[in-house]
């Protein structure tokens, strides 16, 4: 274990996983956009193309955050990597919404794949009594793949054809791949009941029951900032806002790369809930505030607010997710959580996109802000019920 949390192992991976994350939000920005216009898909048609991704990345999540030890980190990332590059190549030959669906359930899978191996490589580099300020650090990349992968789709859709974003993208995963061989990536040497409780075929093999909570919260916020991904370039269209909304991931990148140092060290020194509630409630007010933009200003504003909630709770709810835990269970805690986030931003998009069809992008907004209010009261609830042993002792 490093002495020192920026080493140039953690730089390394917190590198690749920020360009594995930029494809990812790249694409999925576009890809609604993409299908119909030149698919002539419906909006919820489209929806389920952005939210497709996800059912490949879960399955991938069930089986390598189950099996990450026994195969082996290196192997893992490795492999997903060449997958990853292979299934961006597929993107050149959409010629229907089937042949679309296809194309991204195995792009969701390799992302699976990767993401999920580089989620566990990193916190191998980091010292336990940094934890929560070297995971909001590496979560910074993630958050930043968020913030910008969506504003250069949104300038490149604008800019140029689809396939020339999909040569991009294939450009990306290719330093992923000579990336991954060249990373010096350490496995974990299990003993025979570690070993054998990651060859069952058990539920707690697949999924880390304390981390259960946590990732049905990460689903909800999933599921409500899954709004902003898929339809905030539709939206910015109905309210003729398009070039401020280019700007809109700018500003979320700016918010939480200046906040997201100092909620890593309210986490370790004050404890999650002081980072925990405010993302809720930020993310609740981005999305009300989105709700009512009428000018440039408001919809930057709800672009801040939206950085400090969901860009501050992915990475917390990650440090959430394996508290307590013994090294050799962060990858399936760590899969469990992003199986919660990665299926809200998959429903999300089919689900709101049906919801649509009755009422208008405000109201739709509206109804999502919602969401993390009630996340605040469940994470309220769900902690009262935690401490009252303690309490009662």
């Amino acid at each position: 274990m490093p002495d020192k949390l920026f080493n140039k192992y953690f730089i390394g991976i917190t590198l690749i996983n920020f360009i594995v994350f930029l494809v990812y939000y790249l694409l999925m920005v576009i890809i609604a956009v993409i299908a119909q216009n030149t698919l002539q898909a419906s909006l919820s048609q489209a929806g389920l193309a952005s939210g497709i991704y996800i059912l490949g990345t879960l399955i991938a999540r069930l089986i390598i955050g189950k099996q990450l030890e026994v195969f082996g980190r290196r192997l893992v990332l490795r492999g997903g990597a060449i997958f990853y590059l292979i299934s961006t190549i597929a993107y050149l030959y959409i010629p229907s919404m089937g042949m679309l669906y296809f194309v991204r359930l195995l792009n969701g899978l390799s992302y699976g794949v990767v993401s999920t191996a580089t989620n566990a490589i990193v916190t191998a580099y980091i010292p336990p009594a940094q934890r929560g300020e070297g995971i909001n650090y590496y979560g910074l990349s993630t958050s930043l793949a968020a913030a910008i992968g969506p504003f250069i789709g949104m300038i490149l859709l604008n800019l140029v054809d689809f396939h020339w974003i999909i040569y991009f993208a294939i450009a990306l995963v290719l330093i992923v791949l000579v990336s991954s061989f060249m990373f010096p990536v350490k496995n974990i040497v299990l003993n025979e009941h570690q070993l054998a409780q990651s060859k069952s075929w058990g539920f707690s093999s697949f999924i880390e029951h304390k981390a259960i909570f946590i990732s049905f919260i990460a689903f909800l916020m999933g599921f409500a900032y899954s709004s902003v991904l898929a339809f905030l370039s539709s939206y910015t269209k109905v309210i003729n806002l398009v070039e401020a909304g280019s700007f809109f991931f700018v500003v979320y990148a700016l918010v939480i790369t200046f906040t997201r140092p100092l909620s890593g060290r309210i986490f370790d020194d004050r404890g999650e809930q002081y980072v925990m509630y405010p993302s809720y409630l930020f993310l609740a007010a981005g999305l009300f505030v989105l709700s009512f933009t009428t000018n440039s200003p408001m919809l930057l504003t709800a672009g801040a607010f939206i950085g400090l909630g969901y860009g501050t709770f992915m990475s917390n709810g990650q440090a959430v997710s394996i508290k307590g835990l013994n090294e050799h269970r962060f990858g399936t805690a760590l899969s469990t959580y992003f199986i919660g986030l990665d299926l809200g931003l998959g429903i999300g998009p089919f689900l709101l996109g049906s919801l649509r069809n009755i009422v208008s992008f405000r109201e739709l907004y509206l109804i999502a802000g919602v969401v993390p209010l009630i996340c605040t009261v469940l994470y309220f609830m769900n902690r009262k019920s935690y401490q009252q042993p303690t309490l009662t002792k």
